[in-house]
C-alpha cells in the first residue's frame, strides 16, 4: 500500500499540474512552507500509524516472558508510537496553528529529536535479548549516548546545518548495525537490512521539500514502511512465542 501511495505521488512529478501542490523550494538556511494538500498529507501519512503502533507495541509486552523482554518492549513501544504521536502534533499545530510560531518552533525541535532516540529503540530489543560480544555489549548504552548527543545538537543548531542533521541520523542508523550483523544468531537479520533499505531510500526525500511535490510525506511512507518490517522482525524473532532461539537469560 505504502509503495502504490509513493508511485502514485512520483506520477504527479510528470503532469503539469503538480506545481499547485508545492510551493518554491527556500534557501537552506529557511523553512520549506508546505502547501494546503502537503500539510494535511504530512498529518495523514503519520497519524494513521498511531493506533497500529500502540496495539503492536502492547502485543510484545503481552508476549514478554521476562523481566528483559518486558522492558525491551517498553522502550520500543514508547520510541515507536513516540515518532508517529509527536511527528502527527506538530505537522497538525503546524498546518492550523500557524499563529503559534514559538509553539511551532518547539514542537519542530522535539520532532527532530525524537528520531535519534526512535532510532535507539528500535535496536533495544536486538541488542537487550541477544547474544552479544564482550566489545558489543558496551553498544546498549552507547547507543542511548548517541541519542542524547544528537538532542543537543538539534538544541543548539536546529535547521543551522541541515546535511549535518541528516548525516547524523545516517550514521546513528548504521554504527548499531554492525554490532547487530556480528551477533551469532542472524535470524531476523535480512528484515532488519530490509527496514534499513526503505529509510535510507526516504532519506532523499528527507531533503526534497520544494523539489518533489508531498516530499516530505513521500519520506513518511518510507518511514512506516521501514519501522513496519522492523517490528515485524521483532516480533517473529524475539517475542513470537514459538520462537525461543537468540533469547537470553538475564
Amino acid at each position: 500500500m505504502s509503495c502504490l501511495c509513493v508511485l502514485i505521488f512520483l506520477l504527479l512529478l510528470l503532469h503539469p499540474v503538480n506545481l499547485r501542490f508545492m510551493n518554491h523550494r527556500v534557501p537552506s538556511n529557511c523553512r520549506y512552507q508546505p502547501t494546503e494538500y502537503e500539510h494535511a498529507a504530512n498529518c495523514a501519512t503519520h497519524a494513521l500509524w498511531i493506533i497500529p503502533s500502540i496495539l503492536g507495541s502492547s502485543m510484545l509486552h503481552v508476549l514478554s516472558d521476562n523481566q528483559w523482554e518486558t522492558i525491551s518492549a517498553w522502550i520500543y513501544g514508547f520510541g515507536l508510537t513516540g515518532l508517529f504521536i509527536v511527528s502527527t502534533i506538530f505537522h497538525t499545530i503546524s498546518w492550523k496553528k500557524r499563529h503559534l510560531r514559538v509553539v511551532e518552533h518547539c514542537l519542530h525541535m522535539f520532532d527532530r529529536m525524537v528520531i535519534y532516540f526512535f532510532i535507539a529503540a528500535s535496536y533495544a530489543p536486538w541488542l537487550n535479548l541477544r547474544e552479544l560480544g564482550p566489545w558489543a555489549s558496551h553498544m546498549r548504552w552507547l547507543i542511548w549516548i548517541m541519542a542524547s548527543v544528537g538532542t543537543i545538537y538539534v538544541f543548539f543548531f536546529h535547521e543551522r546545518y541541515k546535511l549535518v542533521e541528516l548525516v547524523c541520523y545516517v550514521i546513528m542508523g548504521f554504527f548499531p548495525a554492525v554490532v547487530v550483523l556480528s551477533m551469532p544468531n542472524t535470524d531476523g537479520l535480512s528484515e532488519l537490512m530490509a527496514g534499513g533499505v526503505f529509510y535510507c531510500l526516504g532519506t532523499v526525500f528527507f531533503k526534497s521539500d520544494g523539489r518533489i511535490p508531498f516530499a516530505h510525506a513521500i519520506w513518511h511512507l518510507f518511514v512506516a514502511t521501514g519501522a513496519g518490517i522492523h517490528y515485524y522482525a521483532i516480533w517473529r524473532y524475539l517475542y513470537r512465542p514459538d520462537t525461543l532461539e537468540g533469547k537470553t537469560s538475564r
